[in-house]
C-alpha cells in the first residue's frame, strides 16, 4: 500500500496540473461545446417569442399551458362546453356532485400513463374523489357553470434532473409539446423552452411592453404577442403587424366602493362624462358580446355632460372630488385622456353650479371641480386604490360571482348590492340555459344602473413579428 501511495503522489506531483486542466476542459466541452453543437444540428423549426408579465414555473401564461395540455372539457366559441379528456359527465345530487368519466389510454407527455389521482385542480371548497376511470367532484352547493371550470389545461408537477445541480420542478401536460428547459431570476421566469417533434418555442419574459420592444430591436425575439400600446416598430418595413380584437377582455375604470366619494350619483356622473369608442370595440358591461347571455341595448352611458351635471346636482358632493387614478404603463395614455376630460368637466360643473337656482348652498360648488392625480405602476395593488384603470377578462361562462358578489374576497371593488347578490346566487343554481340567460341579462341591466366600474372598450391588441 505504501509503495502504491508513493507512486500515486509522485504521479500527481509530476502530472497533477495536466490532469486538472484536462478534467476542466472535458467538463467545459461536454457542458458547453456539445450543447452548442447539438443546437446547431437541431432540425426543429425555432420560434423566439416575447411574453410580457411576471410568471413563475407554477403560474405559466395561458399561451403556454394551452400548448402543453388540455382540460377535462373545452368551451367552444359559441359558449358550449364539450368533453375533451373526459368521455362524458353526469350531474348528481341536484348539482352538488359532478362525475367525469375519463377517456381510456391517456398518457402524459413524459410517456407515463395518466392516473386520475394525478390530476390536480385548484377549486375552492371542492373535494375530489377518484376511481380507476372517474373523477368525482363534491361541491358545497349547486353550481351550474362547473363544467366550464375544468376546461383549464391539466398539468402535473414532476422533477427535472439538472446536471451539477439539484432537481427542480417541471410541469408536464397531456399533449405533443413539453417543457425541455427554463431559467429563472428571483423565482420569476426569464426564459422557457417548449419542444415538440418538429418545433421549438423559446419564450422570453419581460416586465413591460417597452422592455419587450427593446429586446425585439436587439433581435432577441422575433414575435411579440398582445401588445396594447402604439409602438414605433409597427411602421418598420421589417415587421408584420396583426391587429386582434378580443371580445373576452375589456378595459374599465373600477371604483373602490369603500371610498366616501364613490356615491351612486358620482359614479354615474363620471360614467357619463367619460369618452368611449363608438365602433365595435365598445364594451357595455362585464359580459362578453360573444356570450349567449349578453344583453344588447343596456344602459350605455354615452358621453353627455348635461346628464353628468344632473347626477351631481341631484346629490352635490360634500367633499372635494379629488381622485387618484391608478393604472399600468400600458394604459397610461388612456389615463391621461381621462384626467384631462374629467378636469375640464369639473371646471364646467363648478361654473354651472354657481349660477344654478337648483343649488341653494353655493359652498358645495368648489367640490365639483374635479382634480385627478395619476399613479402609474407595473403591478397595481388591487387592495389599495381609489380608481383603477386596468384590463379584465370575461369568463367563458357568464357567472360573475367571484367579481361582484359582496361576500367574495376577489370582489376588489367592495361592491355591495343585494339584488345583484341574489341574481348571482340564482344564476349558479339554475341549470336550464334559457332561465340562466334571463337571470344574467337582468344582472347586466341592474349592474349598469348601479355601476361598480366605467366599462370602456374591449381590448384591441397587436402581434408583431419579424419578416
Amino acid at each position: 500500500m505504501r509503495k502504491a501511495y508513493w507512486y500515486f503522489t509522485a504521479y500527481i506531483r509530476k502530472h497533477g496540473l495536466m490532469v486538472i486542466a484536462s478534467l476542466a476542459v472535458a467538463i467545459g466541452f461536454f457542458s458547453f461545446v456539445v450543447p452548442i453543437i447539438a443546437t446547431r444540428l437541431e432540425k426543429r423549426e425555432r420560434f423566439y417569442i416575447g411574453i410580457i408579465g411576471q410568471y413563475s414555473i407554477f403560474s405559466l401564461p395561458e399561451i403556454i399551458t394551452d400548448q402543453l395540455s388540455v382540460g377535462l372539457t373545452a368551451v367552444t366559441e359559441d359558449g358550449d362546453v364539450v368533453p375533451v379528456l373526459a368521455q362524458r359527465w353526469a350531474v348528481e345530487q341536484g348539482g352538488k356532485t359532478y362525475r367525469f368519466v375519463l377517456k381510456e389510454n391517456l398518457v402524459w407527455s413524459d410517456g407515463n400513463k395518466v392516473l386520475p389521482e394525478e390530476m390536480q385542480f385548484s377549486l375552492k371548497d371542492t373535494t375530489v374523489a377518484t376511481t380507476a376511470h372517474d373523477l368525482i367532484f363534491q361541491l358545497p352547493a349547486e353550481f351550474s357553470p362547473f363544467p366550464s371550470l375544468v376546461a383549464k389545461p391539466l398539468l402535473k408537477m414532476s422533477e427535472q434532473k439538472v446536471p451539477f445541480s439539484r432537481s427542480r420542478p417541471l410541469p408536464v401536460g397531456i399533449g405533443d409539446h413539453y417543457i425541455s428547459d427554463y431559467s429563472t431570476r428571483n423565482n420569476q421566469l426569464k426564459e422557457l423552452v417548449v419542444d415538440s417533434e418538429q418545433e421549438r418555442y423559446i419564450y422570453r419574459f419581460y416586465q413591460t411592453e417597452d422592455d419587450a420592444q427593446i429586446a425585439f430591436k436587439q433581435g432577441k425575439i422575433d414575435l411579440l404577442l398582445d401588445l396594447v400600446k402604439q409602438h414605433e416598430m409597427y411602421d418598420w418595413p421589417t415587421t408584420t403587424v396583426t391587429k386582434r380584437f378580443d371580445d373576452d377582455r375589456y378595459v374599465a375604470i373600477f371604483f373602490n366602493l369603500q371610498d366616501p366619494l364613490m356615491s351612486k350619483n358620482t359614479r354615474q356622473a363620471l360614467s357619463y362624462i367619460t369618452s368611449k369608442p363608438t365602433d365595435e370595440t365598445r364594451a357595455i358591461g362585464p359580459i362578453s358580446k360573444n356570450s349567449w347571455a349578453y344583453l344588447p341595448g343596456g344602459k350605455t352611458y354615452e358621453k353627455d355632460w348635461e346628464r353628468g351635471l344632473e347626477r351631481l346636482f341631484d346629490d352635490p358632493p360634500q367633499l372635494p372630488l379629488l381622485f387618484t387614478l391608478t393604472t399600468t404603463p400600458t394604459f397610461s395614455q388612456r389615463a391621461e385622456s381621462v384626467k384631462k376630460e374629467w378636469e375640464e368637466f369639473g371646471t364646467y360643473a363648478e361654473e354651472q353650479c354657481l349660477t344654478a337656482k337648483a343649488i341653494e348652498n353655493k359652498d358645495v360648488c368648489p367640490n365639483m371641480r374635479v382634480k385627478v392625480t395619476l399613479k402609474i405602476s407595473n403591478f397595481p395593488d388591487t387592495n389599495d386604490f381609489q380608481l383603477l384603470l386596468i384590463g379584465q377578462e370575461s369568463p367563458a361562462d357568464p357567472d360573475q360571482y367571484h367579481l361582484w358578489h359582496s361576500d367574495q374576497t376577489t370582489n376588489f371593488t367592495h361592491y355591495k348590492n343585494t339584488r345583484i347578490d341574489n341574481l348571482l346566487e340564482k344564476g349558479r343554481q339554475t341549470f336550464e340555459q334559457a332561465e340562466r340567460k334571463q337571470i344574467y341579462q337582468e344582472f347586466q341591466q341592474f349592474i349598469l344602473e348601479d355601476p361598480p366600474a366605467i366599462f370602456l372598450e374591449h381590448l384591441l391588441t397587436y402581434d408583431v413579428s419579424r419578416k
